[in-house]
C-alpha cells in the first residue's frame, strides 16, 4: 500500500471552530495493504442491481469486525437523494511553519486498538484521537482524513451528504476492505474546504489533549474511488489539514502511499511518515529517501516477508520498526503481539 502528502491551501482555526464543533472520530483499525476496486456502500433500502456501465462494485453490508471484508458481492443499493449543503467561504491564513517532529531515533508503538502502558524501550506512541497521549512519550494522534470512521458514517450522510463520494448513479462509494467506511468527496476546492473544516475539529481535539503530532490515514483513498478521485485531490486536501495542524503546533505524518512521498514532503509539507508493512512490500526506501530517520514502520505478524529478525536485519528497515498483531489489540488479548527491532 502506497501513499504521500502535499502542502497547498490553508484554512483558519476560526473556520474550523465555527464549522466543526462536536465532530467525533471513532475507534481505529489496522489497514490492509493493496488497492482493491471501489465499492458501493449499501443503504438500508432493498437491494437493486447496479446500473449498466457502473465502475463501482458492491460491498456486503457494513460490519463492525476489525478484519477486512472479503471481496464484495455484486449487489448495489442507490442511496436516497440528499440536499446539497451551501458552500462555506474559508478565509486564508498566513503560511504555517512546520512543527518539529521530535521523533529522531526512538521506537514508536502503534496502539490504535486501545491504549496501554508503553513497553520497555519505547519512546513514542500512535493512539486514536479519542485516547489520551502517553505521559513522557512522543505521542501521535490518529485521524481518518479521507474516509468516515465506522461510527461516523451515518452522521456524515445526514449532516454532510454532499461531502460523501457517490458514483454516477448516486450510490455511496465505500472502501471495499472496510465497507462501513465511505470515502469523502475531495474532488472540488469548495468540498475540500468544508471537509477540512469538519476534520479540523479532530485536529483541534488532538492539540487540546496534548498530542505532539497527528497522522492522517487513508491518503490513498483515491485509489479505491473507481477513478472518481485523483492523487491531486488527495494532496490538496492533505495540504489543508497540514495548514490547520501546523497552526495548532502539531507535526503531521504522511500515512502510507509510498509513491507520493516526494510530493507529500515538498508540496504538502508532511513532517514525517508512518508506513504499514514497508518491508513486506519492499517500500521502506521510498520513505527514508525522503523523510530520513523520521519514519515509523509497522509490520504485521500474520503477513511478514521472512522472519521478524530478517526484517530488523535489513539495512533499509527504518529505525523505528515494530511488529504488531493485525487488529492492534492490547496486552489483555490473547492475540496481542508486540516486538521492536533491537537497537543499540
Amino acid at each position: 500500500m502506497t501513499t504521500t502528502r502535499r502542502r497547498a491551501l490553508t484554512i483558519t482555526l476560526v473556520a474550523v471552530a465555527a464549522l466543526c464543533a462536536g465532530c467525533k472520530a471513532g475507534p481505529v483499525e489496522a489497514r490492509p495493504t493493496g488497492t482493491p476496486p471501489a465499492t458501493v456502500a449499501p443503504s438500508p433500502a432493498a437491494s437493486t442491481a447496479p446500473a449498466p456501465g457502473s465502475t463501482a462494485t458492491t460491498d456486503p453490508a457494513p460490519s463492525a469486525s476489525a478484519t477486512p471484508a472479503a471481496t464484495p458481492s455484486p449487489t448495489a443499493v442507490p442511496t436516497s437523494a440528499a440536499p446539497t449543503a451551501a458552500p462555506t467561504s474559508t478565509p486564508t491564513a498566513a503560511p504555517p511553519v512546520a512543527a518539529p517532529t521530535g521523533l529522531g531515533r526512538i521506537v514508536v508503538d502503534y496502539q490504535l486498538g486501545g491504549a496501554y502502558a508503553l513497553p520497555a524501550g519505547v519512546g513514542g506512541v500512535v493512539r486514536d484521537s479519542t485516547s489520551e497521549p502517553a505521559p513522557g512519550a512522543y505521542s501521535i494522534c490518529y485521524v481518518n482524513g479521507f474516509q468516515t470512521q465506522p461510527d461516523e458514517r451515518t452522521t456524515w450522510l445526514r449532516e454532510h451528504p454532499d461531502l460523501v463520494l457517490r458514483d454516477a448513479e448516486g450510490r455511496v462509494v465505500a472502501d471495499p476492505g472496510w465497507p462501513d467506511e465511505v470515502l469523502l468527496d475531495t474532488s472540488t476546492d469548495d468540498k475540500r474546504a468544508r471537509i477540512a473544516a469538519v476534520i479540523g475539529a479532530s485536529l483541534q481535539r488532538c492539540a487540546d489533549a496534548g498530542f505532539d503530532a497527528v497522522e492522517l490515514d487513508n491518503l490513498d483513498s483515491y485509489t479505491r474511488s473507481g477513478g472518481l478521485l485523483t492523487a491531486d485531490h488527495a494532496l490538496a486536501t492533505a495540504a489543508r489539514y497540514v495548514a490547520v495542524a501546523h497552526g495548532l503546533g502539531l507535526a503531521v505524518g504522511q500515512k502510507n502511499a509510498a509513491d507520493l512521498t516526494r510530493r507529500g514532503h515538498d508540496e504538502v509539507g508532511f513532517d514525517f511518515a508512518v508506513a504499514e508493512e514497508c518491508h513486506r512490500w519492499d517500500e521502506c526506501a521510498a520513505y527514508t529517501d525522503v523523510y530520513g530517520d523520521q519514519v515509523i514502520d509497522v509490520e504485521y505478524a500474520d503477513d511478514l516477508r521472512g522472519t521478524f529478525a530478517e526484517v530488523c536485519a535489513d539495512p533499509q528497515t527504518p529505525f523505528s520498526t515494530v511488529l504488531r498483531d493485525h487488529d492492534l489489540t492490547s496486552p489483555s488479548s490473547r492475540a496481542y503481539v508486540f516486538e521492536a527491532c533491537p537497537r543499540g
